[in-house]
C-alpha cells in the first residue's frame, strides 16, 4: 500500500461522507431559514421554535432518504473491502 491508495481511500471516503450528510444538512438549513424568516417577521424569539422543527423535518428526510443512504454506504463498504486483496503487495 503506498500514499497515492491511501490518498485515494481517504478522499472516497470523505466524498461519500459529504454526499450522505448533504441532503440532512440542506433540508436542515432550508429549514431554519424558513423558521428564522418566520420570527422575524412575527417577532417571536422562542429558541424551541426552530429546533422542533428541524428535528422533525430531519426525521422525514431519514425517513424519506434512509433507503438511499443504505444502499450509498453498503456500496461502499462492498467497493471498499473487495478492493482489499489488491492491497496486498
Amino acid at each position: 500500500m503506498n500514499a497515492e491508495t491511501v490518498m485515494s481511500m481517504t478522499y472516497q471516503a470523505l466524498k461519500i461522507a459529504l454526499v450522505m450528510a448533504g441532503p440532512l444538512l440542506l433540508v436542515t438549513l432550508v429549514v431554519g431559514l424558513v423558521i428564522s424568516i418566520f420570527q422575524a417577521a412575527t417577532q417571536i424569539n422562542e429558541m424551541t421554535l426552530s429546533f422542533i422543527p428541524k428535528l422533525l423535518a430531519v426525521a422525514a428526510a431519514l425517513v424519506l432518504l434512509g433507503p438511499w443512504l443504505v444502499t450509498t454506504m453498503v456500496d461502499y463498504i462492498q467497493r471498499l473491502l473487495s478492493g482489499i486483496p489488491g492491497l496486498v503487495s
